[in-house]
């Protein structure tokens, strides 16, 4: 009796042993080394930040477009029907499906392969396109000091410099980013800081309430994708989830301080600017707290700005390569894209295939018009929200037993009620876009849903190596 249940025990860890070796023949090759280091709290609260703000510069033309009013009401009152909601989501979904393709695995999960594709592909898109736009602010400020930066030949060759040196930065690592990330934010910060407690004293409380000069028309367009603009890629730092530390316990966390780093980090200055400085609301354009800091208190905080938002720059481009970067070594590992994607550096563990890709896209990209930038943007990110939104709810209903160790604290019915409200908004920035940036968009489209059909034939002639990746999440 000893020795048959001696080896029905011996059979059992012999198919046990079995089962795992196949397991583990059925993942693809690491592309990260279990030595590398990994994100920690405050470095992905400062990444975080700076996917989504960066700091109160870009703020400035919701003035222009709407008053001061408005455009206080707009930051006060947005965060809670578009950034908190979008940031649950994203702390949920983050720690229920960890893995460095972010949305791209949620969109699998919940529709499938052909979706999780294509959400790849308006994600990336929508970030490469908006990282386009920070060296383009930065030479905005810049020109302000160096007027030899305003146009022509230098401004070209300064848009390419930036977009270089930043990428390289990015290269040498993710945590290296991180910690960059921390001291960008700090040094960016104060000056803002410093500005509006100078500017106490001169604060009259009644232009808050200024609804705008008289025969000015307000530019909706650009009222609602400065305020979207500002507060939008919440989700982005998802893509980074198998880089961090604890991720079912940093997520969350980071994503909470960063909201509330985010709303005073625009609010404060702008409540101190409007109240200080009087000018034209026409003179509200990017670059406008600059001037007002000059108005303030002089030249020397005028050039604090500056530099603040030029480091405030670096901060935003290095978050949102970073992001889009890992989102194409998930992609990787999920199949959608061939492994050389993944490939990572000998020297830093860096996927540098993706990097150079990215880069080469933003170099080109940065040459477009700024608003036409933006609104880009914007558009293919309200797609993937959309597509964001609908696998949250279907998740919830396809795999309730899966483990979330953050759950919204919300049944079925109610997350949907949650999820409409900015999903209108979402639909408000897709109709009141140019043509084209319509365009663009659909063009993009077309390129993704060709993409995945691509990729599908390249998996059965064999033309690449993809992985073939199991996902296995912890179950309730």
């Amino acid at each position: 009796m000893a020795v048959a249940e001696a080896r029905k025990e011996s059979m059992s860890m012999a198919i046990s042993s079995s089962l795992t070796a196949d397991m583990i023949q059925e993942l693809p090759i690491s592309t990260t080394t279990t030595t590398s280091k990994k994100l920690t709290l405050i470095p992905l609260i400062f990444l975080t930040y700076f996917e989504v703000a960066g700091g109160p510069s870009g703020a400035e033309p919701a003035v222009k477009a709407a008053g001061p009013l408005l455009t206080i009401l707009g930051f006060l009152i947005f965060p809670f029907i578009w950034s908190i909601p979008e940031a649950l989501v994203t702390a949920e979904l983050s720690t229920a499906f960890p893995g460095n393709g972010g949305f791209v695995i949620w969109a699998d999960e919940a529709f499938g392969p052909f979706w999780g594709s294509l959400m790849g592909t308006w994600k990336f898109f929508s970030v490469v396109a908006n990282i386009a736009a920070f060296p383009v602010m930065c030479m905005d400020y810049l020109d302000k000091l160096f007027s030899v930066f305003s146009s022509g030949l230098p401004r070209k060759l300064a848009l390419v410099g930036f977009t270089l040196m930043c990428s390289f930065l990015n290269y040498t690592g993710l945590v290296i980013v991180g910690y960059t990330a921390v001291v960008v934010g700090v040094i960016s910060l104060f000056p803002f800081i410093l500005m509006s407690l100078i500017a106490i004293p001169k604060i009259h409380p009644h232009r808050w309430v200024d609804i705008g000069q008289k025969g000015v028309k307000r530019n909706w367009n650009l009222y609602f994708n400065t305020l979207f603009w500002n507060l939008n890629f919440w989700d982005s730092v998802s893509t980074l989830a198998g880089e961090v530390e604890k991720p079912n316990k940093t997520f969350p966390q980071a994503l909470f301080s960063a909201v509330i780093l985010t709303c005073f980090g625009y609010l404060i200055p702008l409540f101190a600017t409007i109240g200080a400085v009087f000018e034209d609301q026409s003179e509200w354009e990017a670059g406008f707290f600059a001037n007002a800091a000059a108005i303030v208190s002089g030249e020397w905080l005028q050039v604090s700005i500056e530099i603040g938002v030029v480091l405030s720059s670096i901060g935003l481009f290095e978050a949102q390569l970073s992001s889009c970067v890992y989102q194409l070594v998930g992609m990787a590992d999920l199949g959608f894209l061939p492994q050389f994607f993944a490939v990572r550096s000998k020297w830093f563990d860096t996927p540098w295939v993706g990097i150079l890709l990215a880069t080469v896209i933003t170099v080109g990209a940065s040459f477009m018009d700024f608003t036409d930038i933006v609104s880009s943007a914007n558009f293919l990110y309200s797609l993937g929200m959309l597509l964001e939104f609908a696998s949250f709810l279907w998740l919830r209903r396809k795999l309730p037993a899966v483990r979330r160790p953050y759950r919204v604290p919300m049944r079925l019915p109610g997350l949907i009620i949650a999820c409409l409200i900015p999903s209108g908004f979402l639909i408000l920035i897709m109709a009141i876009a140019t043509k084209i940036v319509f365009l663009f968009c659909c063009m993009v489209t077309v390129f993704g849903i060709g993409l995945y059909f691509l990729m599908k034939l390249c998996k059965k002639k064999k033309w690449f190596k993809f992985s073939h990746e199991v996902q296995f999440y912890e179950q309730e």
